[in-house]
């Protein structure tokens, strides 16, 4: 592990298109044992679908936003289609190393590449969408967007699947199932890893001596 790593707490990031399906999967990770959800931060206004069982965002006003930017509040931020901006404030870093927790991100790609500058030891894991019209069709079904909004998120999601090379998993979500397994499997497989283990171990062979 980095020195700079050991000031934070285990992280992990899922990003993927909208309508991937990375809040389901984000919902399976966070069935997890020891898993905190770090609430965004958002200037786009309530959709229906919003806070149903997890609070995906807090809901703030663009002035407000831009204070909580001054104030170096947020670990990562971007503004997504040039309309509303999106932030994970750094609070949830802080809440999860009292707790002890592994904190979770849903995060879009441009935020990732900021927490992984910050945090070069967090766990990033891709959504992939079986094909487009798979996706389209999810779009259409949540009855939320235009079709010209429609159009804009296909057109986003295909320059954001180029983006997947440069995290650490992908998971192709064409089964729920078996997808919500291997987002735990990752997660387990972190957890267990040498590098996530060394202080620990350390301990471990001190308390033998010699």
């Amino acid at each position: 592990m980095t020195k700079a790593a050991q000031s934070y707490p285990r992280v992990f990031i899922v990003s993927g298109p909208s309508a991937s399906g990375k809040s389901t999967l984000v919902k399976r990770l966070l069935q997890l044992p020891g898993m905190l959800f770090s609430v965004s931060c958002t200037t786009r206004p309530p959709r229906p679908d919003d806070n149903q069982g997890i609070d995906w965002y807090t809901f703030i006003s663009p002035e407000e936003f831009e204070r909580m930017i001054e104030r170096d509040e947020f670990l990562e931020y971007a503004r997504v289609f040039g309309k509303h901006w999106y932030g994970t404030p750094r609070k949830w870093l802080d809440a999860a190393q009292k707790k002890g927790s592994d904190l979770v991100l849903e995060i879009d790609v441009q935020g990732a590449v900021q927490v992984k500058g910050k945090i070069p030891d967090a766990t990033s894991i891709f959504i992939i969408p079986p094909s487009k019209q798979e996706l389209e069709g999810r779009l259409r079904a949540r009855g939320t967007d235009s079709n010209e909004e429609i159009v804009r998120r296909l057109a986003r999601a295909r320059q954001e699947m180029e983006s997947y090379k440069g995290y650490d998993y992908v998971v192709v979500n064409d089964d729920l199932e078996r997808a919500g397994r291997e987002v735990q499997a990752i997660a387990l497989a972190t957890r267990c890893s040498r590098a996530q283990n060394d202080e620990r171990i350390r301990q471990i062979l001190d308390s033998f001596g010699g």
